[in-house]
């Protein structure tokens, strides 16, 4: 049986955008805005797939939302090697999307389409342009070839350029906890989202981060049902993970906030005035580039010991 990529929620809008370009009025700036982790980068995967293989029904599967992730198409779009495909992200050792991207970008642009086919540039994280990155970028957008379409992709969490927003049209992007629910059992083929403690069940958390979470556990034999979230944060800090572990790293800040959620005014005391310490205190952690030790033997002696 043939490995799929199967499209969950975004169905409406995939649909919307796909009658657009069937009257041969798809816009030519999207900005994509929606929670981090709820599929927005998959969600383009597989309009460029429609896309480029519309005239070729069995490339793309438009009534179950799927494609064969092992096509010529897909790989070249998977693999970042399709010629009429440009992709910009932030580069590992840099902390900005930086002018010579766009430089990079604007060169594509002006080089002949293969076929003669329309091209696209896909800008993720946009939040991370620098200012001359973001001046490059406004120029080229405003003055667009007719063949060149922009998607621009951006973590509701942050901020951008409203002159960078006001040039495109924005769809804002989000997911039912119905379908919350459906990727993460499909992804372990498994009715896993039930076993995860209640801890971390609310309507804000994404399915990527779910996923992250319960491969975690598993790799650091932790049991997905009991849990909690104050013996993972006591795991986090003994083993000094905050430094080493990037799901760790990268969900910081949210295993923080669910800590509160969980216990504000309910637990120990923990009140209003000792979470906005800490918040404010882990701010200037992450702002200063400080120790983050100091600042988990604190919360661990405080919040955590018995």
């Amino acid at each position: 049986m043939s490995e799929t990529s199967k499209l969950f929620g975004h169905k409406t809008f995939f649909s919307n955008l796909i009658y657009l370009d069937q009257i041969e009025k798809f816009p030519n700036k999207i900005l994509l805005n929606g929670p981090k982790g709820i599929g927005k980068k998959l969600f383009v995967t597989h309009l460029l797939n429609y896309l480029y293989s519309k005239n070729n029904g069995k490339f793309y599967n438009f009534k179950n939302n799927e494609y064969n992730l092992n096509n010529k198409l897909s790989l070249l779009i998977s693999n970042n090697s399709h010629p009429n495909i440009f992709r910009i992200k932030k580069k590992n050792d840099k902390k900005i999307i930086d002018i010579d991207q766009i430089r990079e970008m604007i060169q594509f642009i002006n080089q002949t389409s293969f076929n003669n086919e329309r091209k696209f540039i896909i800008i993720e994280d946009i939040n991370l342009l620098g200012i001359n990155s973001a001046n490059a970028l406004l120029k080229s957008i405003e003055e667009p070839n007719n063949k060149t379409y922009y998607i621009l992709i951006n973590n509701s969490e942050f901020k951008i350029l409203e002159t960078i927003r006001s040039r495109c049209l924005e769809f804002k992007l989000s997911l039912k906890n119905s379908e919350v629910i459906e990727i993460v059992n499909y992804y372990f083929n498994s009715d896993k989202y039930n076993e995860i403690n209640f801890d971390f069940i609310n309507n804000y958390n994404s399915p990527s981060f779910l996923i992250s979470l319960v491969n975690f556990l598993e790799t650091n034999d932790l049991s997905i049902k009991e849990c909690t979230i104050e013996g993972l944060l006591v795991y986090i800090i003994k083993n000094k993970l905050y430094i080493s572990d990037e799901f760790i790293k990268e969900y910081l800040d949210l295993f923080i906030e669910l800590f509160f959620y969980k216990n504000i005014n309910n637990y120990k005391n923990i009140s209003f005035k000792i979470k906005k310490y800490f918040y404010l205190k882990l701010s200037i952690v992450k702002k200063y580039n400080l120790d983050f030790e100091s600042f988990f033997l604190e919360f661990n002696e405080k919040l955590l010991s018995e």
